[in-house]
């Protein structure tokens, strides 16, 4: 019988961390088997700031997970963001000793590892090396070197860095939580594998993941990786506005935003009004819906203009790096209303909100087809390709047996006792048989137990 292959993400958000654990069926969908999701409390803009309280929060993730499919958690993939992320453009070149071979998987990888040697700013720690086209003896443009003969191999690298003590504090959590690190992705690389399709990475778009704490920007064209960004705004910064603009607590502008809330101002009439309960017996209080749109617009502007300056950075007014297939919105901030016409308002480039449902199976929960799990179907994805087996069915673990508790068996000593003393009891029990039985057993048993005290004592 084949080896199942189950793959296990995990999404460690701002405001959610998601275990996801999955497996492809045998049409190469994606079979989700369990999904545990719980509340983070120790992570700001997608870098751990609590390990206590982030570990927490991850078990508890693993638990629901693992309850919900009836597979223990043995490794996982996990993705990282945060403000901390920054990607450079970098080219490098190895010179081959015998052009007349051709080249190979193990050439590409010595360039790669050369680039990973590249010295960093202090503190800082390289986690991808993305290689884009190649150039083999000045002849550029190739995209797939593998093959070929030559005798410089030279390729331009999207290299994405982050700060090593982040990354460390993740490795900690998660080891911590009685799991292992099998994988570290990139969070917008893993959001565009599930929602993306390889048309739209041919023909040129920008993803665009709206999380809890930050929002995640990936470019592709050509099918490949152009640009990377992590801009340290998000969902968060809109539900805080909400609360300081309308003086109501957290879970009251949460609730507001994710109900009424829009990004459109002029969808809502002026006389549309919600009524919010008071505090402990105050006065409920009125909130015109007009004025909460007008809150989150300007936001999400903001938001939307940071990620088009790094759009403008890439290039895509140039034509020969235009996106054509223009952006895909997704993350739980893509569920809010109105965000796509107003990204298309700013940016004037088609827009869509990416789902990854593209990927699972067609009896995938409804719930899980939403842009709030784009990242963890994605880290998913990443970790069925690693081939690893990151979780087994629980009742295929052996339990351990039950000890079975035996009397300890001590050797006692063989103690000699002489021929006299035998006949003394002898004479004895003769000659009073009957009314000193039980008291020469006793005397004889309590010589006995004395030397075999002794024997104890000596032996101390």
């Amino acid at each position: 019988m084949e080896k199942e292959n189950i793959a296990v993400g995990l999404d460690i958000g701002t405001t959610k961390i998601v275990a996801m654990i999955g497996k492809k069926n045998e049409y190469g969908k994606l079979e989700i088997l369990g999904v545990g999701k719980s509340k983070s409390l120790g992570v700001a803009r997608g870098v751990v700031n609590n390990i206590t309280q982030t570990i927490q929060s991850i078990q508890q993730a693993i638990q629901e997970a693992e309850n919900n499919s009836g597979y223990k958690i043995k490794d996982v993939v996990v993705g990282i963001a945060g403000q901390h992320i920054r990607s450079i453009q970098h080219t490098d070149y190895i010179s081959r000793n015998n052009p007349e071979e051709v080249i190979g998987g193990y050439d590409i990888q010595l360039l790669i590892d050369q680039v990973n040697k590249l010295a960093m700013l202090p503190g800082e720690e390289i986690i991808h090396v993305l290689p884009q086209e190649f150039k083999i003896d000045g002849q550029s443009e190739i995209k797939e070197p593998i093959g070929m003969y030559g005798g410089r191999l030279e390729s331009s690298f999207h290299v994405v860095v982050g700060q090593a003590s982040s990354i460390r504090n993740v490795g900690r959590c998660i080891q911590s939580s009685g799991i292992e690190l099998s994988g570290l992705t990139l969070e917008p690389l893993a959001s565009a594998d599930a929602v993306l399709s390889q048309e739209e990475k041919e023909a040129g778009v920008a993803l665009i993941d709206i999380g809890g704490g930050t929002t995640d920007l990936a470019i592709f064209k050509d099918g490949i990786i152009r640009h990377t960004a992590v801009i340290p705004f998000g969902g968060n910064v809109i539900t805080d506005d909400i609360k300081e603009g309308c003086s109501i607590i957290e879970k009251q502008a949460e609730l507001l935003k994710v109900k009424f809330g829009s990004a459109w101002p002029g969808e809502n009439k002026d006389n549309e009004i919600v009524s919010i309960p008071g505090l402990r017996g105050r006065e409920p209080k009125e909130i015109s819906l007009k004025n909460l749109s007008k809150i989150i617009h300007a936001r999400v502007v903001e938001i939307i203009d940071q990620v088009f300056t790094e759009v403008k950075a890439y290039g895509h007014e140039d034509p020969r790096k235009k996106l054509i297939a223009g952006i895909v919105l997704t993350g739980g901030g893509a569920q809010l209303k109105h965000i796509k016409q107003l990204v298309e308002y700013i940016t004037g480039m088609d827009t869509r909100i990416g789902y990854p449902n593209e990927h699972l199976a067609g009896n995938s929960d409804e719930e899980i087809s939403s842009p709030l799990y784009a990242t963890a179907v994605g880290l998913v994805m990443n970790s069925i390709e690693n081939n690893t087996q990151s979780a087994v069915r629980m009742d295929a673990i052996e339990q351990p047996k039950a000890p079975v508790y035996r009397q300890p068996i001590v050797q006692a000593p063989v103690i000699e006792v002489s021929e006299e003393e035998v006949e003394e009891e002898a004479r004895n029990t003769n000659e009073k048989q009957n009314s000193t039985v039980n008291r020469i057993q006793r005397n004889f048993f309590d010589r006995y137990v004395d030397k075999i005290k002794d024997f104890l004592d000596n032996a101390e």
